[in-house]
């Protein structure tokens, strides 16, 4: 039974459709299209991401991922998205609007991964704008804040072209790639002008 009540939690997020792209709720039916794009962009995202786990790209895996973003998702705690190209409904990478905090906070952290091959193409860029409508519309959040290494300039790029500013810097922030590095703080209010 409480199995199909968090079901209904992930239906009742909308599909969000922005410029060139459209972001959906992860289902199963996502796997193989996922599976492929994450093994065929292994070597492209692990620099950016913490370490994969021997079993990361299995089906078990993904149902386990799955099972944790219904949770998420019903106790608003995160919203996960993948990420398609509108024009031919293309898996191409993933967004998701995670540690969301209320109370006199409402703050969210984002985080993103693209597909090696769509890397370039604008596809992040619009999904993060579409993201960013959906956390201060929908989910009535005041502030988005996101982090990346400071030597990766296609975040950097991304990040700043769609309006965030730089915050600060956290000294050993996150553990990527096995080792805790520094990262730059980025900061969207919903003020600011998206871009």
């Amino acid at each position: 039974m409480a199995f199909f009540r968090t079901l209904a939690a992930a239906e009742t997020v909308p599909v969000l459709n922005g410029d060139s792209v459209t972001l959906r709720v992860p289902q199963m039916s996502d796997y193989p299209a996922w599976s492929a794009l994450r093994e065929q962009s292994r070597s492209f995202l692990q620099p950016w991401e913490p370490s994969w786990p021997a079993d990361d790209v299995s089906r078990l895996a993904f149902r386990k991922r799955l099972k944790r973003y219904v949770r998420e998702l019903d106790q608003d705690q995160a919203y996960p998205f993948f990420v398609f190209r509108a024009a031919d409904h293309t898996l191409v990478g993933g967004v998701t609007v995670s540690q969301i905090r209320r109370g006199v906070s409402q703050t969210c952290s984002i985080g993103y991964w693209m597909g090696a091959r769509y890397a370039g193409q604008g596809l992040m860029t619009a999904a993060v704008r579409t993201l960013a409508q959906f956390a201060f519309g929908h989910l009535k959040l005041r502030r988005i804040e996101a982090a990346c290494l400071p030597h990766n300039a296609a975040s950097i790029r991304l990040l700043e072209k769609t309006g965030f500013k730089r915050e600060g810097y956290a000294r050993e922030y996150l553990c990527i790639d096995g080792a805790w590095q520094d990262h730059l703080l980025y900061a969207l209010l919903r003020g600011d002008a998206l871009r």
